[in-house]
C-alpha cells in the first residue's frame, strides 16, 4: 500500500474513519517486517528454521555422536561369530630336571640313563612357526547379542531423531519469538510516528496562535514515552534473533532475517478430530517411537542373556612346523571341534536377566506415561489454538475501535474544539491495543507449533 504525499499539519493515515485516512496496524506490521528482508540477502521462514535447527542444533550435532559408537558395538558383536585367525613365530630356549618326568628311562641291564634324582636336560634351542583359527559353528547367544546390538543401534538412532524434533520446535518457538519482538517494533515505531505528528500539528496550532504551549508539552512528554518503548522493543528484537541463532547453531554474526512476519504467518487452521489426533500423536511422535525402539532394545537384550544357556559348538585348528632350525622344520598340528554348555556361574546370569527386567520395565512404564503427556499435550494445544483464535477476534475489534477514537479525538483536535489530552488518551489505548493484537497472534503460532510438536509434524511446518 502507497500513502500519499500529505500536509504536515495531518496526522499519518490509519484507514478512512470520518473522513480521515488509517492504515490498519496489520498494513503497519507486515510493511516494517518486509523492510529488513529487502536489506539483507538471508531470509529463513518458520519452517526452515524448524528443519535447519533439525540438522545442525548443537544438541542434535552431540546426540549424532552416538550412532557411530552404536554401530561400533554391532561391529564388535558381529566380530564374535567370525573366524578368530592368529599367526605367529617363536624362537625359544628351555631346559627340563629329568626328575620331574615321572618315569626312568633304562638301558637293557636295568640301570637308569639319568641320573635318579634329577638330571638338566638342554637348553634345547627351538623355532616353532604356526597359525592358530577358531571358528564359532554355532553359537546361539552371541547371534542374540548381535541382533540385539543391531536394535540398540536403531533405538540410539531414533532418539536422534527425537532430539531433532525437539530442536526443530525449540527453533520454531525461538522463531515465534522473535517475530513477535519484530512486530513490536513496528508497532512502536508507528506509535512514534504518530507522535510526531501530533507533536508538529501542535507547535504549528501554537505559532499560528490557535494552540496552547501545554499541548506541546504533552505532545513532546508522548513522543518521549513512545520513543522510549522503541528501544525498549528494538532490544528485545535483537536479543531475540541472538537466541534464535543459537538455537539453529548459525555463527552470532550470521545475518538472518525473518522471512514470514507475525501477520503474515497462517491463521486458519482446518478443523481437526480430537479423538483421531490424538490417536496419531500416541504413535507417531519421535520421542515415542524413541521409547518403543528402546523398548524393542532391551527386550532383545533380555533375550540374549537368555540364549546364553545354550550350547556352543566351535571348530579350532593349530598348524604349523617346529624344529631346532631352519633347515630342520617338521609340520605339527591340532584341530578339533568342541562343544561347551555353561552350566553354573555363580547366579550371575541369573542377576543379570533380573536387572534387565527390571530395565525393561522401566522403559515400559517411561512408553506408557509419555502416550498419556502425548494425548495432554495435544489436547493442550487445541485449548490453546480455539483460545488464542477467540482472543484474536476480540483484539481485532478492539483495536478498530482504538483507531475509530484517534481518529474522532483527532477531528476534534484539527477543529480546535479540544486540546490534545483526547489524542494521546487515545494513541495510549491504540498503542495497547497494537500490544495486546502482537501478543495474541503470537500466542496462536505459538500453539500451532505445539500442536506440531506434539503430532511428530514439527518438521513440515511450511
Amino acid at each position: 500500500m502507497t500513502v500519499s504525499s500529505r500536509p504536515h499539519h495531518v496526522l499519518p493515515s490509519l484507514r478512512a474513519v470520518n473522513g480521515a485516512r488509517f492504515l490498519s496496524a496489520g498494513a503497519l506490521l507486515l510493511l516494517s517486517a518486509s523492510a529488513p528482508a529487502m536489506a539483507q540477502g538471508t531470509a529463513l521462514s518458520l519452517g526452515d528454521a524448524a528443519r535447519l535447527a533439525a540438522r545442525q542444533n548443537g544438541a542434535v550435532e552431540v546426540a549424532r555422536t552416538r550412532i557411530a559408537a552404536a554401530d561400533a558395538r554391532v561391529l564388535q558383536r558381529r566380530g564374535a561369530l567370525l573366524p578368530d585367525l592368529a599367526a605367529g613365530i617363536q624362537q625359544a630356549g628351555r631346559t627340563t630336571n629329568s626328575a620331574t618326568f615321572g618315569f626312568e628311562f633304562r638301558d637293557p641291564t636295568g640301570r637308569p640313563l639319568l641320573n635318579p634324582n634329577g638330571q638338566l636336560i638342554g637348553p634345547v634351542r627351538t623355532i616353532d612357526m604356526r597359525y592358530r583359527l577358531q571358528q564359532p559353528l554355532l553359537d546361539l547367544g552371541n547371534v542374540a547379542k548381535w541382533r540385539a546390538a543391531q536394535s540398540a543401534s536403531a533405538a540410539v538412532t531414533a532418539e536422534v531423531n527425537a532430539q531433532a524434533d525437539a530442536s526443530a520446535a525449540l527453533a520454531a518457538l525461538a522463531y515465534v519469538r522473535a517475530a513477535r519482538s519484530e512486530a513490536h517494533v513496528a508497532a512502536r515505531a508507528a506509535d512514534s510516528t504518530l507522535a510526531a505528528d501530533l507533536l508538529r500539528i501542535a507547535r504549528d496550532q501554537l505559532q499560528a496562535g490557535v494552540g496552547i504551549a501545554l499541548d506541546v508539552t504533552r505532545a513532546q512528554s508522548q513522543l518521549a514515552a513512545t520513543h522510549a518503548q522503541l528501544i525498549g522493543a528494538r532490544n528485545d528484537r535483537d536479543r531475540a534473533l541472538l537466541e534464535l541463532k543459537r538455537v539453529l547453531g548459525l555463527s552470532l554474526d550470521a545475518p538472518l532475517t525473518l522471512r514470514d512476519s507475525l501477520g503474515g504467518l497462517p491463521e486458519e487452521a482446518a478443523a481437526v478430530d480430537e479423538r483421531a489426533v490424538i490417536a496419531q500423536a500416541a504413535d507417531s511422535r519421535a520421542d515415542v517411537r524413541a521409547l518403543m525402539a528402546q523398548e524393542s532394545s532391551q527386550q532383545r537384550a533380555l533375550s540374549a542373556i537368555r540364549w546364553e544357556r545354550t550350547p556352543q559348538l566351535g571348530l579350532m585348528v593349530d598348524q604349523g612346523v617346529i624344529g631346532k632350525s631352519l633347515g630342520h622344520l617338521l609340520p605339527t598340528y591340532t584341530w578339533g571341534v568342541q562343544m561347551s554348555v555353561g552350566l553354573f556361574d555363580g547366579f550371575r546370569r541369573e542377576g543379570r536377566t533380573q536387572e534387565q527386567i527390571a530395565v525393561t520395565r522401566e522403559v515400559e512404564a517411561k512408553l506408557k506415561d509419555l502416550r498419556a503427556q502425548s494425548a495432554l499435550d495435544v489436547r493442550a494445544a487445541l485449548l490453546d489454538i480455539a483460545g488464542a483464535r477467540e482472543q484474536l477476534d476480540a483484539v481485532r475489534e478492539r483495536l478498530g475501535l482504538a483507531e475509530q477514537e484517534v481518529a474522532q479525538a483527532q477531528e476534534r483536535f484539527r477543529a480546535g474544539v479540544a486540546g490534545n489530552g483526547d489524542v494521546i488518551i487515545a494513541l495510549l489505548s491504540l498503542n495497547q491495543a497494537r500490544t495486546l493484537r502482537v501478543d495474541a497472534l503470537a500466542m496462536y503460532q505459538s500453539a500451532r507449533v505445539s500442536l506440531a510438536r506434539a503430532l511428530g509434524k514439527v518438521q513440515e511446518l511450511p
